[in-house]
């Protein structure tokens, strides 16, 4: 039987910043990934003649931890086109308009939705347990808009924008979601709004994982899919699908919130993270990549979106030559249409226009794949406050990372190298009390 100090279920963001972390404090370490590849939801492709993130797109230097890695390993940064035109429906027409004209008009309804949110949640970075935000918790962001004096149009556009974000249908998303993400930057929605969705690593976003990867002191092993896992306060075995058997004296589940109910374990998990993790999160959506030919000429980098109802809510350019472009698509349900159709596709987009010609499409339905069944995290309303601390809690010798139960940037990079250090650090010390 195989013995080392720490073995690490993921080799995702979180499960290989641990093993790193875990390896320079002098523990033996195995990371078991279930995959034929490292990165987990970072998944860069070559595809459409571009480096395409089907996974975790986005990262700031207002995210601390990602930018001390992207610090650390030197890596280079850009971002897509900025955008010369912009579209939105108001009365279900198209308007045509630009990006800071579109913001403005968002202004007054994302001002009402958020203005308070540094005030409820003042340390986004700590567990928030104040009776004011555990009451607004229990409201799904739905509601809130609902409750908000707006006109039909500034809803739609208040919405469309919070769809793309949540990346599901905003009656299950809690209201925690929008003020969990504007508290990260202070309440200032429009710095969020940058923060969350431009800047990427120019040699892909798997360069990072691959960086973190080579400084792992122990092996990662591909194709090995944990089956059961048996712990106690000592220790614990876990078995892989060939029937593998490895004896460890902690064990780290990086195993993203909606499958860790399916993995089988004993003790039972507390029933908590067993009911959070059934629920599951509230995204439920879909991200697209299209390659796109414009009928009459050049294409101009442009934002477009239309409402939580339509089959794709907010697209826009990504890479641009010429008369074709690369956009980007996000929708709030996975299973509205079908995304592999590209007349499907094309009859989506002529929602704002019609000059657009679809020539390929390229996604990894995050929600089918058997080891995530989700996009990012989002919490329903509620489940912040029910689960947060729970979700972070060891049992046993079973300790658990993913950006889905980080703190300050959950769902995002950021969050999952937050949360291996907080783990990898309690694991350190567990290891050195004996």
């Amino acid at each position: 039987m195989e013995e080392v100090d720490v073995v690490v279920i993921g080799a995702g963001l979180a499960g290989i910043t641990a093993a790193r972390e875990l390896g320079n404090a002098g523990h033996s370490v195995l990371v078991l990934e279930a995959n034929d590849r490292i990165g987990g939801r970072v998944y860069t492709a070559d595809r459409l003649g571009v480096h395409l993130e089907l996974g975790g797109n986005w990262l700031h230097w207002l995210q601390p931890h990602v930018w001390a890695e992207i610090t650390r390993y030197g890596l280079e940064v850009d971002r897509g086109p900025r955008s010369e035109e912009t579209y939105w429906i108001q009365n279900g027409e198209v308007v045509k308009g630009d990006l800071p004209g579109f913001l403005d008009f968002l202004d007054p309804g994302h001002q009402k939705l958020v203005a308070r949110s540094a005030q409820l949640m003042p340390r986004p970075d700590l567990i928030e347990t104040g009776d004011a935000f555990r009451e607004a918790d229990k409201l799904s962001l739905q509601e809130v808009f609902d409750g908000l004096d707006l006109s039909d149009e500034e809803r739609d556009a208040n919405e469309c924008a919070w769809v793309g974000h949540c990346n599901g249908p905003l009656d299950q998303v809690g209201y925690s979601a929008a003020l969990r993400w504007t508290a990260a930057t202070g309440g200032d929605w429009r710095l969020m709004h940058t923060a969350s969705s431009v800047l990427r690593i120019k040699a892909g976003n798997h360069t990072l994982v691959e960086a973190i990867a080579n400084d792992v002191k122990g092996e990662i092993r591909l194709n090995s899919p944990v089956v059961k896992v048996r712990h106690d306060d000592g220790g614990g075995e876990l078995e892989t699908a060939d029937g593998t058997v490895i004896r460890a004296r902690r064990i780290i589940s990086t195993l993203p919130l909606n499958i860790l109910h399916k993995l089988d374990i004993e003790p039972a998990l507390n029933p908590v993270k067993v009911e959070t993790s059934e629920e599951g999160t509230a995204s439920k959506g879909l991200k697209l990549w299209v390659r796109v030919k414009a009928a009459d000429g050049a294409i101009k980098p442009f934002f477009a979106y239309s409402t939580q109802h339509h089959d794709l809510s907010v697209i826009r350019t990504e890479f641009v030559e010429g008369d074709e472009a690369v956009l980007v698509c996000f929708g709030a349900d996975i299973d509205r249409f079908d995304f592999e159709d590209p007349q499907e596709v094309g009859k989506a987009l002529q929602v704002w226009r019609d000059d657009l010609e679809v020539l390929e499409i390229a996604a990894h339905p995050w929600g089918r794949d058997p080891y995530a069944e989700e996009t990012w995290l989002i919490h329903r309303p509620g489940a912040y406050t029910r689960s947060q601390a729970e979700m972070q809690r060891a049992e046993g010798a079973l300790h658990f990372a993913s950006g889905d139960i980080a703190n300050l940037w959950a769902g995002f990079f950021d969050g999952a190298i937050e949360s291996a250090l907080r783990t990898s650090r309690e694991v350190d010390a567990s290891l050195r009390a004996g």
